[in-house]
């Protein structure tokens, strides 16, 4: 399963964990994804999205 936002698209960006020592590995952002229950297109189905998306309500919740 993809880490992607349904309804926006985003998707996990990469950046360094950096230490006090300045010692540099990859890591990576990932969406604070949710599954939620939603109605699209006039059927009701479950999707991954971000919690910014549910917020501003981009989605119509399902009954």
């Amino acid at each position: 399963m993809s880490k992607i936002c349904e309804i926006c698209g985003k998707k996990p960006l990469t950046g360094c964990h950096v230490s006090h020592a300045h010692n540099v590995n990859k890591r990576r952002f990932n969406p604070n994804l949710q599954r939620v229950r939603s109605v699209r297109n006039g059927i009701v189905r479950k999707i991954l999205v971000c919690t910014n998306c549910i917020k501003s309500g981009r989605i119509v919740k399902a009954p």
